[in-house]
């Protein structure tokens, strides 16, 4: 049998095309859809922030993520890592496509896309998103490196 057991699953390459989820967006989420695209990728656009103020106004409270490695990534160590990255600025070549919104809850959204840096670096983004008096906040995010078959 080829395959890996993942998660007590069998996962084999030729299922690829037919794994794929369906991922549409509901119509009535056009907007929602727009003004969340307009924020990804998060913490690198410049007109919503640049500084850790900025930037701790952009998430929940008990924001956290799930980095490439798979790592956990508490908001503190986060906001340090974005204080440390503004002072040392760089030119960032960034590629978003494939986005997907869907409601969660109440006033809570998922977004999804595929994020090409550099011409080479894939990733998959998921970042849950709040709808608050203050704005949209960050609750959730992961970045997921994509292994070509």
């Amino acid at each position: 049998m080829r395959g890996k057991f993942l998660n007590s699953e069998v996962y084999d390459r030729s299922m690829h095309t037919t794994m794929e989820p369906e991922r549409t967006t509901d119509p009535a989420l056009q907007e929602v859809l727009l003004q969340l695209t307009s924020r990804e990728p998060i913490f690198h656009r410049s007109e919503f922030g640049t500084t850790r103020g900025d930037f701790e106004k952009m998430m929940v409270a008990d924001f956290w993520e799930v980095g490439a490695s798979g790592r956990r990534y508490r908001r503190e160590f986060v906001l340090d890592e974005l204080e440390k990255r503004s002072q040392n600025p760089s030119v960032d070549i960034w590629k978003t496509s494939d986005f997907h919104c869907r409601k969660l809850a109440q006033d809570m959204y998922l977004l999804t896309y595929t994020l090409l840096q550099d011409g080479s670096r894939k990733t998959r983004r998921s970042t849950i998103w709040q709808l608050t008096h203050e704005g949209w906040k960050i609750v959730f995010h992961q970045g997921t490196i994509v292994q070509d078959a």
